[in-house]
């Protein structure tokens, strides 16, 4: 299975591994917080995973944050 993400939630990911929290990141990217938490659920959905840790890892492997 090949997954693909699109930019902004690269960028989602990207600033959970800098340790934002999702209510900042919400505000970087104009966002609410929920809307932050449904993008960030349905990312690891998409890559099989259990959490958001799991997806910045997945990413990190693949050289996209």
């Amino acid at each position: 299975m090949i997954a693909v993400l699109d930019r902004e939630e690269v960028t989602l990911l990207a600033l959970f591994a800098e340790g934002l929290p999702l209510d900042a990141i919400g505000r970087r990217l104009e966002l609410s917080d929920r809307t932050v938490r449904r993008r960030m659920r349905s990312i690891c959905d998409r890559l099989g995973l259990a959490t958001p840790i799991q997806a910045v890892v997945w990413a990190a492997r693949r050289g996209l944050v």
